[in-house]
């Protein structure tokens, strides 16, 4: 019946309906995609982190509000992590276009250049952080917007854990996305409320092939019985024990953060 209907539209009538479809489906593809930059201050002492928690609470994320971005995460690393103070800062966007014109959207806010001022135009020898990365990140199929957790504890109580999985080949950390995706180890995550913010696979970055993933829980306790859970879970020991995916991990990195007062997940 359907193809006897399409076959009664004229030639160029037909045409034109195909190209709209195609807009149409691609426009859908385009609304669901996902990509985050990750930005990771590190920092030599407490007040270079007081400066750019200052930058960012004052000037940053609300530049990023202005301009359209209302899901912005931001963290600390915990006081106990013996490698330094970091600050890490999560922006979602719709398109990398997207994240390319995000900088000269925001040398057009005034608002924003006089806010972080001290930040902006900081001397040379006096720069508000030793170094800063930017992690390109693209976002598994899911949610079309970060997930902001169901937690109960006071913020600066709770625990986010960033994890990064490496691959030892291009190979093997395409079986680690499988993994993820149709051996359902996201559903396992769901399932024992692991409160999953994010899962993704690292398309630019210093740390490839890659993927990372954020979780959050209550407190360090908590996290601790959910990954009890996770481990003896039967849906879990057989996932892992799957031939397909042995031996596609070949360097975790597992980072404990507190969100800032002011993230907005």
């Amino acid at each position: 019946m359907k193809s006897s209907i399409l076959r009664k539209i004229p030639g160029r009538l037909f045409y034109l309906f195909m190209v709209c479809c195609l807009l149409m489906s691609s426009h859908i593809y385009a609304q669901q995609k996902l990509f985050y930059q990750l930005k990771v201050y590190r920092l030599k002492d407490q007040a270079q982190q007081e400066r750019v928690d200052h930058f960012l609470k004052t000037a940053y994320v609300p530049a990023l509000h202005k301009a359209g971005i209302k899901q912005v995460g931001v963290f600390r690393s915990l006081e106990t992590d013996t490698s330094g103070p970091r600050m890490y800062v999560l922006i979602p966007f719709h398109t990398l276009d997207d994240l390319v014109q995000l900088n000269r959207t925001l040398l057009q806010d005034k608002t924003y250049l006089s806010a972080g001022s001290d930040y902006l135009n900081a001397a040379y020898d006096h720069a508000p952080y030793e170094r800063m990365e930017s992690i390109i990140l693209e976002a598994f199929p899911g949610p079309p917007q970060p997930v902001k957790p169901e937690l109960s504890a006071p913020m600066q109580e709770r625990i986010y854990e960033l994890r990064s999985y490496e691959g030892p080949t291009e190979q093997y950390h395409a079986s680690k996305i499988k993994m993820f995706t149709v051996g359902n180890e996201i559903g396992l995550f769901k399932r024992l409320n692991f409160n999953g913010i994010f899962y993704t696979e690292v398309i630019s970055g210093s740390h490839m092939p890659n993927l990372m993933y954020m979780t959050s829980f209550n407190n360090m306790e908590d996290r601790e019985k959910h990954w009890k859970a996770f481990f003896s879970d039967p849906e879990w020991k057989k996932l892992s024990a799957m031939p397909e995916y042995q031996h596609n991990v070949s360097k975790a990195n597992i980072f404990f953060l507190h969100p800032a007062d002011y993230s907005d997940l």
